[in-house]
């Protein structure tokens, strides 16, 4: 067997890192298009908003039912449950 020279070494390792990072760019547009997430995912925070410095309101979905959480505060409370969007009503 010949020995692989220095620029052979350098373009075995630059063919890698190219693949490495293709391979990485294909990984994040399908996590992007949604199709990177567990089929099975129960828990999910729709939307998260700030009140002050200390406290956040959060909107949780959990098995299709959504619970709004005010959070930061003395104690996190549960604001209970959020009743369904009737259909066409704007987001």
């Amino acid at each position: 067997m010949e020995q692989i020279g220095w620029t052979g070494a350098l373009t075995a390792a630059a063919a890698l890192a190219g693949v490495v990072a293709a391979l990485a760019l294909v990984l994040r547009g399908l996590r992007a298009a949604g199709l990177g997430r567990a089929a099975g995912r129960r828990l999910a925070v729709a939307e998260a908003i700030a009140l002050d410095s200390r406290r956040r309101l959060v909107l949780v979905r959990c098995d299709g039912q959504e619970r709004l959480l005010l959070t930061g505060g003395p104690q996190d409370l549960d604001l209970g449950p959020l009743p369904p969007r009737a259909p066409g009503a704007a987001p």
